[in-house]
Parts: structure tokens; C-alpha cells; sequence
């Protein structure tokens, strides 16, 4: 495999993909690379008790249910929405069912205002068309309809940030599991293959922006995927997603593991404050998400690792955390101030440990940028 900067699902874990469909006889439903066993298998990870000659490593940190009714929501040829929160692992876990099922994550739409029908459906080569007219040959299918021609899974991101053009466009793909092209006379319908289905994200924060339609709703399935609070659960996504980062980087660094409790506990008390909030501007503009702890200990390695001795310490986490949170001036800053003399200082003097550290740090950042 040549080198990627980031590398889909299906081609970072090719190995174990592959060696799971020698391994699998279970019933496929479709056209599916592996059975629904096999798949949850891959995504949560072996245990002891499956018997394996092999450990398959865990690449999704939730409840399994979610998990199971995702896979058998697309064995019933119905559409699946993943909704939640932004950082919830949504667009990972879609990803993970594509590569398991089709071995193909990349068939991929971005719902934005700016996308149109044609990025659902097809669009054409124009110097082609000029030059020979329209024709099979000449059309550009989009993701969705090679999905539908292969028999594959197509994943649909943010899609409440499409307008409702295209979200009634997309009713008729999957009620109706077929494309037309009027502008072609002869094979100008697109049918798809068993084994087609769509994966769609949507975030729950975007609720009112462009809301689902009760026809769209119906040709899904929801799959709600909520915040992780368990710390646990939490920590361990953390560690998994930033040593995947540091072999990116090639970087050798130990992350200390009070550290990561501090990260995680900051974390916990912001979501706190924000839940007991009154409003808006008592709360920050972040989402307060793992993805957003494991943006902030990034930021905090490289950062160690670029400028620093190579060693992750409690003010450059605490200045990461600072930096990346405090996105209005003054209000984000204010809201930081007060966690920093209200919480960390009294844990600083009753708990000790990183906690001064962390303490200076973060002052020394918000005087910074206030």
C-alpha cells in the first residue's frame, strides 16, 4: 500500500479483513464481504470467548447495541442514519460498516448548503459532450450511483446540511432503488444491485437547519449515538485514536496517565458547567466532544515534541486546552477564566500532583489571549 496521509478503513485493516473472510462462514446477506458476526467482530474487537487464533483490535468504543442494529439495519435494505452529537464517532463507525461489508468506505457525498442533485445523482463531461453527445460514456456518476451499479454501501455525510432538493432526491433512490436519465434514450435507467444501501450522518446540533422530511425519516432507520460520559469508555477511545495519531506522525512520546486524567476530568467539569448553564453565553461554542480531547492532546504532543523537550507536560496540555476551546473573545474566555479560578485552583491545592502545573499553564494562556 503506497503511502496515504490518512488511509480509509478498508485499506488500514486489509489484513485483518482479509483473514476474517477466509475465516467466515456465516450467512452473507447480498453481495457482503463478511457475515453480520464477522462484522461486529471487526468493529468491537475479539474476545476470549470468540475462539480466535488471532486478536482483532477494537476500533469503536460504544455500546454494542448500536453497533448490532446498525448491521442488521442494512441486511433489511433500509437506509441507516447515524445522529448525534459532533464528535460521537458517527462518520468513524459509518466508516467501519462500509469497509467491513463492501471493502469500500470512499463512496462518499458531504452534505453542505452547496451540494446539489447531481452530487446524488450524475452530472456530465462537458468536452465530451460537446464533442460526441450525450452518452453513457460521457456521464459522471456520483458515489451514490456507483454505489447502487456495484451493489455497495454509500455513505451520505451531514445530511441535514443539504437543502431539500436533495433530500427529496434521495427518497426516490431509496424507495425506489433506481436512478433515470432522461437525457439518454436507450439504457438510461440505473438500477441497484443487492447489497446498495445508504449510510447517513447527521448532527443533532444542526436541528433546524435544513430538518428531515417525514417521507425521508421513514426510509431510514435511526441510530441515535450519544456523548460518551463514562470516563472509562472515554479514556480508552483517547489512548486508541492518539496512538493511531502518533504512528502517524512517527513520533515516539509516552502520554503520562494523570495527564490524561486531568484531560478527561477538565472535560467532565466543563460539560458540567455547560449543563447547569442558563445560556448561551454561559456556555462554550465547543462541543466539549472526545474528538475535541483528542484534538487538544494532539496539539499538546506536537507541540512537545516540535518546540518542548519531548516530554508532554501539564502546561502545555493546559495551554492546548486553553487555545483550542477559546474560540469568542471574550466570552469563551471568560467562561475559561472562571473554571480555572473556581475549579483548578482548589484542586490544585487539595490534589497537588500536575494540578499547579496545569494550573499555571492555562493562567499564563488566557492572559495570553485576553
Amino acid at each position: 500500500m503506497t503511502d496515504m496521509l490518512r488511509a480509509p478503513a478498508e485499506a488500514k485493516y486489509a489484513e485483518e479483513l482479509d483473514w476474517l473472510e477466509s475465516i467466515d462462514d456465516g450467512p452473507k446477506p447480498f453481495s457482503w464481504r463478511l457475515s453480520p458476526r464477522m462484522i461486529r467482530l471487526f468493529i468491537l474487537g475479539s474476545e476470549r470467548a470468540d475462539g480466535l487464533d488471532r486478536e482483532i483490535s477494537q476500533k469503536w468504543f460504544g455500546d454494542r447495541s448500536f453497533v448490532e442494529r446498525s448491521i442488521v439495519t442494512l441486511a433489511s435494505d433500509r437506509g441507516l442514519l447515524l445522529i448525534g452529537d459532533p464528535g460521537t464517532g458517527k462518520s468513524w463507525l459509518a466508516e467501519l460498516l462500509a469497509a467491513a461489508i463492501s471493502r469500500n468506505s470512499t463512496l462518499v457525498v458531504q452534505g453542505t448548503a452547496g451540494t446539489t442533485e447531481d452530487h446524488i445523482k450524475y452530472s456530465w463531461n462537458v468536452s465530451m459532450v460537446i464533442a460526441k453527445g450525450q452518452s453513457r460514456a460521457s456521464l459522471i456518476p456520483s458515489p451514490i450511483m456507483t454505489a447502487m451499479e456495484k451493489g455497495v454501501i454509500g455513505r451520505f455525510e451531514e445530511l441535514t446540511r443539504s437543502t431539500s432538493d436533495v433530500q427529496d432526491a434521495l427518497i426516490s433512490i431509496l424507495s425506489e432503488k433506481y436512478v433515470s436519465i432522461p437525457e439518454l434514450d436507450d439504457d438510461n435507467i440505473v438500477f441497484a444491485q443487492p447489497g446498495f444501501s445508504i449510510i447517513a450522518t447527521a448532527n443533532s446540533r444542526d436541528r433546524g437547519v435544513n430538518d428531515l422530511s417525514s417521507a425521508l425519516k421513514r426510509r431510514f432507520n435511526f441510530v441515535r449515538i450519544p456523548v460518551v460520559t463514562n470516563k472509562k469508555s472515554e479514556a480508552e477511545i483517547v489512548r486508541f485514536r492518539t496512538t493511531e495519531l502518533l504512528r502517524r506522525h512517527q513520533i515516539e512520546l509516552d502520554v503520562p496517565p494523570n495527564l490524561l486524567d486531568i484531560l478527561l476530568q477538565s472535560f467532565a467539569d466543563l460539560r458540567a458547567a455547560a449543563a447547569s448553564a442558563t445560556s448561551d453565553d454561559e456556555k462554550l461554542e465547543s462541543a466539549l466532544s472526545t474528538a475535541e480531547q483528542i484534538g487538544v492532546l494532539e496539539d499538546a504532543i506536537l507541540h512537545s515534541t516540535f518546540f518542548g523537550d519531548r516530554r508532554l507536560k501539564a502546561e502545555t496540555l493546559a495551554g492546548s486546552l486553553v487555545g483550542s476551546l477559546a474560540r469568542r473573545s471574550p466570552e469563551d474566555l471568560a467562561i475559561l477564566n472562571k473554571y480555572w479560578h473556581g475549579v483548578v485552583e482548589p484542586r490544585s491545592k487539595d490534589d497537588g500532583g500536575e494540578w499547579p502545573a496545569f494550573l499555571e499553564g492555562g493562567r499564563q494562556a488566557i492572559a495570553t489571549l485576553s
